[in-house]
């Protein structure tokens, strides 16, 4: 495999001396050079586009074309006449430079093909056509090709390093809050231009008086013809599973409608060969667009997430059956008022198979090592439905409403088996829902003076239930069980629990922005948060009989009170504060220092004792942006952060975890006080396109609620309280990434460093981490020859627990190709080597190969015809090897078999 793809960069970069460079400068009449001038070679034998170049501010350009040919070159300017010349190559390079005269003193030349890309303001438009060669699918084959532009791995869409906060298909929300949907569902042949909206504001009325450089947006235009017509793609298929009693299937309808007034979406997918397109995890953070008024005040509250949070990756089942219906709309009745929502019902089946051998690293905490074999099977039902209103009657006044809710019934029954504890088999079911409600209403008085009145209001309902049967045939469990009050004298201990968490929050703020001059802004808030928890909890067991017995547990805190099996405690926050902000526009920089008093209020009631803690807090925050050039800057930022924790970890009563963790909380826990500094930089260079950006974070954290963790053989039971010792960390990450002529090459960096404190068997150490990561990636944009993308990522990670050192060393170079074969055949495939080392394990690797070839018999045909294959080399398993703060693994987790499917896709 090194032999195959040390030849595949060999040809990747011959390819790219095999082009002559042609420069030189653009200029206007007066000999003046012109910035942001488009330039475009066309290839005169094939009529495509060769390359494309835009001039700097020295009116400077290179373009790359082919030795021996023939070209036109088109120069474009706002304004200007364009000029179209033809240029002859041979084996050296071009020097030629070109004088623009205004528009009026000459009839027009018409430009052959749109420019590539394009910068209006703070827009960015690319021309998806210029980046296809005829393999592309969907939306996401496009964005990937795009400079600047990075699909992740969890299938999100980054621009210069920010993640996209909203998607648009002709201006109108598409799901708002997500846009996996869009990237895996919309077809490529769709796709006219994509804009990308830089410093994004959702109000326009606070355009000016607010710091957006954070904020990006994605509006895909439609291609002529698309609107008032029906257009998608229908796709069935299947394939014969290893096993005889199982057949593959695969339904994958993708509708989409849009005219001026109304647009309909509507996506469907059913199969069993592991193709999901939201998984349960995505289910459960899909926002909905939602974001809190709070989020810039200083103040954090965690609710905290009772669902099954454990819900295994679907890359790491055996087996997989998903269900997906969507459906987005869009309705404008008149100019004034724009309705639209979704509806997204969710279901996922699987089983899974894990092998993991744990190793404590401290002998003195004499936890014995353990292997564990477990076997599982999951089911999650997920349904979100969202209605949002917008009702601007005029340029003052814009009402926004929207509501969001969220179903689910989720469940996991998990056999497992401990070298420590024995068999045991595990039920885990959650059936919560939610309710959250917006409004926000913005007033424009005058020039000068702007009202946002932003209110978010949630209700969460979680009824997690957990049951254990074993534990009996071993020892280990016993002491445990005397301690938890369990009537010892049966052949299986059968543990329950019990719990029920709902949380109550209001989320409002009212600012007033003052517009000082074109210069300067000041903005008064006044806001408030509301929360109120409560959390009950029962553990419960039944007996051999099948009767039901409540225990009394013999358990003590660490003041040697009595701790109880159950819960039944409430928790009421708020929050009132005032918010102060100056904003100042001089020169290059962008300054904004503020801060916010806050009043603080704190009450539990548990068992009919009460715990109050009221104080005030002034957290200071600031910001600098320096704006080098429009596509160029560099940002600080300064803010301190009050934490609050949730209910519960200020229930004093005992929870279950699992069988083997268990928690009960303190009621006097404080907040945490953290100082958050981060440096940003970005530059987006159009002359030589290359990409760059940088993060560097800091976080220090003062008074952190930590956990107090004891140990029985492999029991472990955890506690808080309000650390005296701070955590910090450190973290860097950046991308360069640069375009010669059909060759883009990029690197990402990425380094952290953090240290925390952790208490095991009142035994304090501390735990310093320092990781590294690199992925250098090269890859090749031709749109007559196949293309080639070569990736490699290296890590290290280096743990000092205590005493103890681990080093964990990952190697994963991979290969994608895929080439357009006599305009019919598109042929595709991928492949990745994976290499785990470390200094406490032996080295283990794993391979995934798949490959897909499709037959359509033009571009524009509406049939396509595909065969394709996943798990080519039929590994049974992925390795995955790591460490946690007192402990290093190693885990074999089994995955899906070879499959290979026949699919028939219909276009309309």
């Amino acid at each position: 495999m090194k032999n195959i793809l040390a030849l595949l960069f060999t040809l990747v970069v011959m390819s790219s001396f095999a082009q002559i460079k042609m420069t030189g400068i653009v200029k206007d009449s007066i000999g003046s050079p012109l910035e942001l001038a488009n330039i475009i070679a066309i290839n005169k034998e094939s009529n495509t586009l060769e390359s494309y170049a835009i001039t700097d501010a020295s009116g400077k350009y290179v373009i790359s074309l082919g030795k021996n040919g023939t070209y036109s070159i088109q120069v474009s300017y706002i304004g200007l006449k364009s000029v179209d010349e033809t240029v002859e190559t041979k084996e050296v390079d071009i020097a030629k430079d070109f004088n623009m005269l205004s528009d009026n003193m000459l009839d027009a030349v018409e430009l052959t093909y749109d420019m590539p890309v394009t910068i209006k303001g703070d827009t960015l438009i690319y021309n998806a056509d210029s980046f296809k060669n005829g393999t592309e699918r969907k939306l996401e084959d496009v964005l990937k090709k795009l400079p600047g532009v990075e699909i992740t791995a969890e299938g999100k869409i980054e621009v210069e390093g920010k993640e996209v906060t909203k998607l648009m298909v002709n201006g109108k929300d598409f799901f708002d809050g997500d846009s996996k949907l869009a990237t895996k569902n919309i077809p490529s042949n769709a796709v006219d231009k994509i804009q990308v909206l830089r410093n994004y504001a959702e109000v326009g009325q606070l355009s000016g008086v607010q710091n957006n450089q954070d904020n990006v947006a994605i509006n895909i235009k439609l291609k002529e013809g698309k609107e008032n017509f029906w257009f998608g793609d229908i796709t069935g298929g299947g394939g014969v599973a290893p096993s005889p009693n199982d057949n593959l299937y695969l339904v994958q309808p993708k509708l989409f409608y849009y005219s001026p007034k109304y647009s309909i979406n509507v996506i469907g997918d059913i199969n069993n060969i592991g193709e999901v397109a939201l998984t349960g995890r995505d289910i459960r953070n899909f926002g909905g667009g939602f974001r809190s008024p709070s989020a810039s005040s200083g103040t954090s509250i965690n609710l905290g997430d009772n669902g099954l949070g454990g819900l295994t990756n679907v890359g790491d089942a055996q087996t997989i059956e998903s269900k997906l219906g969507a459906m987005n709309f869009s309705y404008s009745p008149n100019e004034a008022l724009d309705l639209s929502g979704f509806l997204i019902y969710n279901a996922n089946r699987l089983k899974t198979r894990q092998e993991s051998f744990v190793r404590y690293t401290n002998p003195e905490l004499g936890i014995p090592d353990e292997e564990t074999v477990q076997t599982g099977r999951e089911a999650t039902n997920q349904g979100l439905a969202k209605l949002s209103a917008s009702y601007k009657p005029n340029a003052n006044n814009q009402l926004n409403y929207d509501v969001l809710g969220r179903i689910s019934s989720d469940s996991e029954v998990q056999n497992e088996f401990s070298s420590v504890i024995g068999a045991t088999n595990q039920i885990d079911e959650a059936k919560p829902f939610s309710i959250n409600q917006n409004v926000n209403y913005y007033y424009t008085l005058n020039e000068n003076n702007i009202f946002a009145f932003e209110a978010q209001h949630l209700i969460k309902d979680e009824d997690p239930f957990y049951n254990v049967i074993g534990l009996k045939d071993e020892d280990t469990f016993e002491s445990t069980a005397i301690s938890l009050g369990l009537d010892t004298n049966q052949i299986n201990y059968d543990l329950n629990q019990e719990r029920r968490i709902k949380s109550n929050q209001l989320d409002a703020k009212l600012d007033y922005y003052n517009i000082l001059n074109s210069k300067s802004n000041i903005n008064f808030t006044l806001g408030t948060i509301l929360s109120n928890q409560k959390f009950n909890s029962n553990i419960f067991q039944f007996l051999d009989d099948g009767s039901f017995y409540d225990p009394t547990a013999s358990l003590t805190d660490t003041e040697g009170n009595l701790l109880r099996n159950e819960n039944d405690t409430e928790y009421n926050f708020s929050d009132v504060y005032l918010g102060f902000h100056y904003r100042l526009k001089t020169g290059k920089f962008t300054i904004t220092p503020g801060f916010s008093v806050h009043a603080y209020g704190n009450k539990n009631t548990q068992f009919g004792d009460t715990y109050e803690d009221n104080f005030f807090r002034v957290l200071p925050d600031f910001e600098t942006q320096i704006q080098f050039k429009k596509s160029e800057s560099l940002t600080f930022r300064y803010n301190m952060q009050n934490s609050f924790t949730d209910v519960t970890s200020l229930a004093e009563g005992l929870v279950l975890n699992n069988y083997n963790s268990i928690q009960y909380g303190e009621s006097q826990l404080q907040n945490a006080l953290s100082h958050n500094l981060s440096l940003r930089y970005f530059s987006f260079n159009l002359f030589n396109y290359t990409n760059i950006f940088a993060f560097l974070n800091y976080n220090k954290n003062i008074d952190q609620v930590r956990s107090f963790t004891n140990f029985d053989n492999v029991i472990r039971t955890n506690t808080y309280f309000n650390s005296n010792f701070a955590d910090e960390s450190v973290s860097a990450s950046g991308r360069i990434q640069r375009t010669y002529g059909k060759l883009r090459a990029s690197m990402r960096v990425g380094l952290n460093y953090s240290k925390s404190n952790q208490f095991v068997q009142d035994v304090r150490s501390v735990n310093e981490t320092f990781s590294q990561t690199y992925s250098p990636e090269l890859s090749t944009n031709f749109r007559e020859a196949p293309n080639v993308t070569l990736k490699y990522r290296y890590s290290v990670s280096d743990t000092k627990q205590g005493d103890n050192d681990t080093q964990f060393i990952t190697n994963a170079p991979s290969v994608e190709f895929d080439a357009y074969i006599w305009k019919a055949l598109t042929f595709r495939t991928d492949y990745s080597y994976t290499s785990q080392s470390s200094n406490v394990s032996d080295t283990q690797s794993y391979q995934t190969w798949n490959g897909s070839l499709s037959y359509r018999k033009d571009e524009d045909a509406k049939w396509e015809y595909q065969l394709k294959a996943t798990n080519l080399l039929n590994i049974d398993s992925e390795v995955n090897n790591g460490s946690s703060n007192i402990s290093v693994y190693s885990s074999e987790t089994f995955i899906l078999p070879r499959f290979i499917t026949f699919r028939l896709t219909y276009t309309l």
